[in-house]
């Protein structure tokens, strides 16, 4: 008798919504559903969230996603979250706590860009421990121990009050199961766990002003931490209904966001440890796994256990990849006619600008040439890697007075020209550390149209991977659920059964190679002098 037809439920919890999946084993989405989620916004850099609206996005996504896939809850047979590296702070019994002035508890979440700790992140760097190691030597303050020390410091009654601080996907798994189980994947990366020593360092916390996280045994930031798709528990009573799930499904240890495309994507061609996960979103990540420690400067990491378990790996990034080009292309005077212009079409305008951009310059590695002597910098909310400096600024040289919707093409082209060089430096960082990559495999919604991965494959000189996944983030929250629902003996397992490749970007070569070393090298002197500041 053949086993009974079962599904996998991946969730994902992005900056601007939360979204739902519904996997066959062979990684087919059968079925998706989105909710928007609230941001909302302050002076000093300051970015919040809700963890009530948050869950309700997720239970609302899971009912409807499984609605519109037609199958049974019951052949649900596991669940897997990721989720933006953001701060949740609950006070007694799961009570949200206000994390700013607006004094308000449902704006209980620090985003992971939010940027109110840059001085607390800058005095840690100063102290030099020993666990700075393992975040590439300087520690972001997008990462969590910042954001702790600035609530410690200018929110001393709720850092008092706060029962739990959880990174959001393990938040999520909480909520699913009541577990307090950390996945190491977040502790790792955003809160100096050392998951190949199997603890936290307690005289890092002394000695930044955290100690008294320390001295508690740091049962409000996590006591067990396991490996990602580990089984954490299963959907409580109060959780099944909400999300139209089954009480008793198995539920995983999460990921932070980009983590869950690296699963989705690294599997699919060849050894992990020959791709470099790329994810094109909001913020852009990179993902290098090996089977030794790396230590590459301005590179985060190495961190153990952190995506795929028993591997090391090397993380850098962008701060702002898909918001930069949003950011950039808002700045020109033709916008406005160019966005009406892309709805009667029914494209969205970065589409629509890709589309131009191709048709201008005769097809997409072409579209170089439309941005001759207009270079970008996007680096409008710092550089992440591999310099790790939260002060870089975007820079923009060689703008004229051209108002048209030409010129705002080859504006378009010279920013994702400079997503590609930015992306291109941190591979060169890790060449030359002895971390070499074969091809980047990539995933995220900014980079799903065909002329963005073909410029980043040409400005990086390298393949550029499209996996034929529709929702790699979404299919590697699946693919924890798997885990969950002990489906396969491993990840590696798991990856090579739920993925596949669809497209390859070959870089470019000749005369257009030559326009890309030299705007790159270009790109990099334009950084330099903002650096020098």
């Amino acid at each position: 008798m053949s086993a009974a037809p079962y599904h996998l439920v991946g969730v994902d919890v992005g900056t601007g919504s939360a979204r739902a999946g519904v996997f066959t084993p062979e990684g087919r989405m059968l079925a998706s559903a989105k909710r928007d989620i609230a941001n909302f916004h302050d002076s000093g850099g300051m970015v919040e969230q809700s963890s009530t609206d948050i869950w309700n996005a997720v239970c609302f996504c899971v009912k409807e996603a499984v609605r519109l896939s037609g199958i049974a809850p019951a052949s649900v047979a596991g669940l897997g979250f990721d989720a933006t590296c953001s701060l949740v702070v609950l006070g007694q019994g799961g009570v949200p706590l206000p994390v700013g002035p607006s004094e308000d508890p449902e704006r209980d979440i620090i985003v992971w860009m939010d940027h109110r700790a840059v001085a607390e992140a800058e005095r840690i760097n100063a102290i030099g421990h020993e666990v700075l190691r393992y975040v590439g030597g300087t520690i972001s303050p997008e990462m969590q121990t910042p954001k702790l020390l600035w609530l410690s410091e200018n929110r001393p009654q709720v850092f008092r009050d706060a029962w739990q601080f959880f990174d959001l996907s393990d938040f999520l798994s909480w909520r699913a199961t009541g577990s307090l189980v950390r996945s190491s994947c977040t502790v790792t990366c955003k809160w100096t766990y050392l998951a190949h020593e199997q603890r936290w360092d307690p005289s890092y916390f002394e000695q930044v002003g955290l100690g008294e996280l320390a001295r508690e045994g740091f049962v409000r930031i996590g006591t067990e931490v396991v490996p990602p798709g580990t089984r954490v528990g299963g959907l409580n009573e109060a959780a099944a209904t909400e999300l139209g799930l089954m009480a008793g499904t198995p539920v995983a240890a999460g990921m932070i966001d980009a983590h869950a495309g690296g699963i989705g994507t690294v599997g699919a061609i060849g050894a992990a440890t020959d791709n470099l996960g790329y994810v094109f979103g909001t913020s852009s990540c990179t993902m290098t796994s090996s089977a030794t420690p790396a230590f590459v400067p301005g590179i985060w990491g190495p961190y153990f256990d952190a995506m795929v378990p028993g591997m090391w790996l090397s993380e850098g990034g962008q701060s702002a990849a898909g918001a930069a080009i949003d950011r950039l292309v808002a700045l020109h005077p033709a916008t406005a006619t160019a966005r009406e212009s892309a709805e009667r079409l029914g494209q969205s305008l970065p589409g629509y600008l890709a589309r131009s951009a191709e048709q201008l310059a005769g097809g997409a590695s072409g579209a170089v040439r439309l941005a001759d002597g207009l270079h970008v910098v996007p680096e409008f909310l710092g550089n992440r890697a591999p310099f790790a400096d939260p002060h870089a600024r975007a820079i923009i040289a060689g703008l004229g007075m051209d108002q048209s919707e030409a010129s705002l093409v080859a504006l378009y082209i010279a920013g994702l020209c400079g997503i590609g060089y930015g992306l291109r430096q941190i591979i060169e960082t890790q060449n030359s550390q002895g971390v070499r990559v074969k091809r980047i495999v990539i995933s995220g919604g900014a980079g799903g149209d065909d002329l963005v991965r073909q410029l980043l494959a040409d400005a990086t000189g390298l393949p550029v991977v499209a996996t034929a996944a529709e929702e790699p983030v979404l299919l590697g929250s699946a693919i924890l659920g798997g885990m969950a629902a002990e489906r396969w003996p491993s990840m590696h397992e798991a990856m090579a059964a739920m993925t596949s490749v669809r497209t390859t970007y070959e870089p470019i070569e000749g005369e257009l190679q030559v326009i890309h070393a030299q705007r790159a090298q270009t790109y990099g002197l334009l950084q330099a002098l903002m650096r020098s500041r």
